[in-house]
């Protein structure tokens, strides 16, 4: 997709807007009666809340007060009423999630409960896995529900922490006209455009989404732009046969932004700036991402009570990644690595990775259905599962180019042009093959029992240079069988009491470039989850959940204490263990909305052997981390709306040995929105302003590569306008 089209799509979005706009205004202009119009304000009712069901807890949406897991769901109205337009805006409303190598201009990463989530496999659409390698689009998006916890049961492979699902928009009964523009940051434009409803053959439906952004984010040089395109149908062949359809498209072209590492590879830097662009160099090129996919579910209707469904799904990612990258000193002595010099000096490599692509597709069959033996009740899923994924990539290029300096910038050379990425071909595969049963029994006197197993069978083929004169293929078969069970007891009406046992499964993860076993991935391991939780709604609109809970897991990392051939192996050698208090509160007071949330997270490393590693804290992780937002309804301006968000990470161990700590930090934010009626167009006017006092804080730490630290945003605003028809 070129500039022309991007563009396009742009005009399309204020086309739309000011069409719109002008319509009604030509409405309102020219009364019958001639009395001057009167603009009619909107009052709405939306609260930014999570909504009460979700997929991703189960094996069909359900109800959040029922599913014991802690889950949050966020719906489209609460991600247009506070701008959210990516992911990294939306879980910042909850404490258990934080931001994991998030770099400006490259992918989206996050971590849930204080463990990194799997790019492969950690993020979903629809259910299926999806890479994270890239900002995910959220135009046509209806909500994000994020599982916090072991997610084997339904998903199989995951990280521990959770998974994080996107649930696409489907075709509207009604019409749907929308459209919204937005400036934002250096001069970001923005805009899309949501239309949906049903051909004349009502048995049809149709949703299209289309996006475009112009990017000039706070760090100054990482410009870039963004195109988006998406369409689901549906076919309602039979009143018990349901036929949906959707598919997108993405271009991302964008400069990325490099984290910091430490001075001589022991203290912070001071005296920085989060809008100083490390990669800025006269050479440097954008990472480029496409992205396609494709979704397919039939869904027919049994009998009463009983559902089969049939789904699947397809994703094409291809991408060119570039970098003018900081790592390590050689002007100091002899030389830090990982480490800038004590003068801010860093050595500028040529990183060049081209042609890179990550396939994966899977399907999914299940059958769901209740019915009673005896007085106890039954809501039954049996079902069976395949997905596959091809990675393929070449050698990157890595090339010493010269030295810049953090306070004072400088110019390497001009790249060479015969450096080029090697031959781009398969380098791995995995083929996940499950079988999955889930019975959910009402026991009676309050109790509800619900278990459940999937067995999972895992073939991995990767190619390993070091096989040989040319490398050869590595196979590798492994099965698993991964049980849960949880029992919730119905305290009240509006109570309910759970406590659960699961077991996870994730491929291993891994070796980051510049480790002695670089891009080879560990085996999968076994992760074990117990909670507890309570989940309640008080008469005054108050709703309450608190999860306690443990996870334990495999620990990797970069061993420090053995090097091979000049470079630390990464490694799994002992274990981790999260244990945590996760607080949430959301509702409504007169004219006054709110949420908190809120963690405490303990975590430890042991059974490495090494006491530089035993007995200390797991890197990135707060100990506590906490967000609150107000928002206000003012009485005497019917429309407008203002709220305030604050939040808060307490310190972060850098590295696994713990010697260096990053500093906590408060981040407070503020926004706005009025809405009022054109005719028959709904316009509402946003305005945000984040870190308010413009405070500088280190927000994302991470060990890869050497240890990186990536600053927060400073203060930045955006301005914007949404109209419904």
């Amino acid at each position: 997709m070129n500039h022309p089209l991007k563009h396009s799509i742009l005009a399309c979005a204020l086309m739309q807007a000011f069409a719109v706009s002008a319509q009604t205004a030509a409405q309102t202009t020219a009364p019958a009666d001639g009395v001057q119009p009167v603009n009619e304000v909107v009052v709405t009712g939306n609260r930014f809340i999570a909504l009460d069901r979700a997929s991703v807890g189960g094996f069909g949406e359900a109800s959040l007060f029922e599913t014991p897991a802690s889950i949050i769901s966020i719906g489209r109205t609460q991600m247009q009423d506070l701008s959210i337009r990516s992911t990294t805006e939306a879980v910042r409303f909850d404490a258990s999630v934080s931001d994991a190598y998030n770099a400006v201009g490259y992918a989206e990463q996050f971590s849930i409960r204080g463990f990194t989530l799997d790019n492969n496999y950690s993020y979903r659409k629809d259910g299926f896995a999806i890479p994270g390698d890239t900002q995910i689009p959220l135009e046509n998006k209806e909500r994000i529900e994020i599982l916090k916890g072991l997610a084997g049961l339904t998903a199989g492979i995951a990280a521990p922490g959770g998974i994080v699902n996107y649930v696409t928009k489907r075709p509207t009964d009604k019409p749907l006209r929308s459209a919204t523009v937005e400036a934002s940051e250096r001069g970001t434009l923005y805009g899309s455009a949501d239309i949906g409803g049903r051909f004349e053959d009502r048995r049809f439906g149709y949703r299209i989404n289309a996006a475009a952004a112009d990017l000039h984010p706070y760090v100054r040089g990482a410009n870039g732009d963004r195109q988006f395109v998406s369409g689901a149908f549906d076919w309602q062949i039979t009143p018990d046969a349901l036929l949906q359809l959707d598919m997108d498209y993405q271009r991302k072209s964008q400069i990325t932004a490099p984290g910091y590492q430490l001075i001589r590879g022991e203290v912070l830097p001071t005296n920085v700036s989060p809008k100083l662009l490390l990669n800025d160099q006269p050479w440097t090129k954008p990472v480029e991402t496409r992205d396609t996919n494709l979704g397919l579910r039939f869904e027919y209707k049994l009998a009463p009570g009983w559902t089969a469904t049939a789904s699947a799904n397809k994703h094409w990612f291809k991408r060119d990644d570039y970098t003018a990258f900081p790592y390590g000193c050689s002007n100091e002595g002899d030389g830090y690595y990982p480490g800038y010099c004590s003068n801010g000096d860093y050595d500028v490599y040529d990183y060049q990775s081209v042609g890179e692509r990550k396939s994966p597709w899977g399907v999914q069959a299940m059958v769901q259905g209740k019915f009673a033996t005896g007085t106890l009740r039954h809501a039954l899923t049996v079902g069976a599962s395949y997905n596959e994924r091809h990675d393929s990539f070449g050698d990157y290029v890595y090339d010493y180019v010269g030295y810049s300096n953090i306070w004072q910038p400088q110019t390497t050379p001009q790249v060479a042009a015969d450096r080029v990425t090697g031959p781009v071909f398969e380098r791995r595969s995995d083929q996940e093959s499950a079988l999955f049963a889930q019975d959910i029994v009402t026991l009676g006197q309050g109790f509800t029992l619900h278990g459940g197993l999937r067995h999972v069978k895992i073939k991995r083929s990767e190619f390993d240079e070091d096989i040989g004169d040319n490398g050869d293929y590595v196979h590798a078969d492994n099965s698993f069988t991964l049980p849960s069970v949880a029992l919730v007891y119905r305290i009240g009406r509006d109570w309910n009491a759970y406590g659960s046992f699961s077991h996870g499964l994730q491929h291993g993860g891994i070796a980051p470039m510049m480790t002695s076993n670089q891009y080879q991935v560990l085996p999968p391991a076994r992760s074990r989850q117990a909670e507890f939780g309570l989940k309640g709604a008080l008469s005054n609109g108050l709703n309450l959940s608190a999860a306690l809970f443990q996870i334990r897991q495999g620990l990797e990392y970069e061993d420090p204490f053995q090097t091979i051939n000049g470079l630390h192996p990464f490694v799994r050698g002992g274990r981790e263990t999260h244990r945590g208090l996760e607080v949430s509160a959301d509702g409504r007071t007169g004219a006054f909305d709110y949420g908190v949330s809120l963690m405490a997270l303990n975590t430890r490393q042991d059974g490495t052997g090494q006491a530089g590693i035993d007995g200390k804290r797991v890197t990135d992780v707060p100990a506590f981390k906490s967000t609150a937002w107000l928002q206000y309804a003012v009485p005497a301006v019917p429309g407008l709306k203002v709220d305030g968000i604050w939040q808060y990470a307490g310190k972060k161990a850098f590295d696994v040995q713990n010697t260096v700590f990053v500093p906590d930090y408060h981040v407070f934010g503020a926004g706005a929105s009025y809405g009022l009626k054109l005719g028959a167009t709904q316009v509402t006017v946003r305005a945000r302003v984040d870190n308010l006092f413009n405070k500088f804080y280190w927000r994302d730490v991470t060990p890869s590569l050497g240890g990186y630290l990536l600053a927060g945003a400073p203060r930045t605003f955006r301005l914007s306008a949404q109209f419904d028809l």
